[in-house]
């Protein structure tokens, strides 16, 4: 049964679109990365670069998930975050973000996916900045920028 989709209203409790409407909703490139948990290339996100001031937004359901002033350059070829939207502190309990419990490559790691529709949009690790000291190392095609209003 397919449940239609409608911007800022999805909740977690709500079910999400259908494998064949996420489809037709996104690229090939953005259904593999955060819908099957893919990775893009590394260096190759057009946002890795990206200085401008702004909000980072999940490209499947428009939830704010990072702020641009907690991007870094990690020199890991992903855009980094030292923390999500919505934390504080070690509080993410208002954050825009998931961490989940990720073993596929063989080891533990965790994986971040968006708390509103559960979209695959990286991993975070605890070798970065202080002072939160955490590296969410996130894929461009899994978010989608917007410019702060001049």
């Amino acid at each position: 049964m397919a449940t239609h989709w409608v911007p800022g209203s999805l909740t977690k409790h709500e079910p999400t679109l259908t494998e064949a409407d996420w489809q037709k909703k996104l690229t090939p490139e953005q259904y593999y990365v955060t819908r099957e948990k893919g990775t893009e290339p590394p260096f190759s996100g057009i946002y890795l670069d990206n200085k401008e001031p702004g909000m980072y937004h999940c490209v499947c359901c428009d939830s704010p998930l990072f702020s641009s002033e907690t991007k870094f350059c990690s020199g890991t070829g992903w855009p980094s975050f030292s923390e999500a939207h919505g934390a504080s502190g070690s509080d993410e309990s208002h954050a825009g973000v998931l961490r989940r419990l990720d073993m596929s490559a063989g080891s533990a790691r965790t994986e971040v996916v968006c708390k509103q529709c559960e979209a695959h949009l990286g991993h975070v690790f605890p070798d970065g900045p202080e002072p939160s000291g955490q590296r969410f190392c996130i894929n461009s095609v899994a978010l989608k920028f917007k410019p702060n209003k001049q």
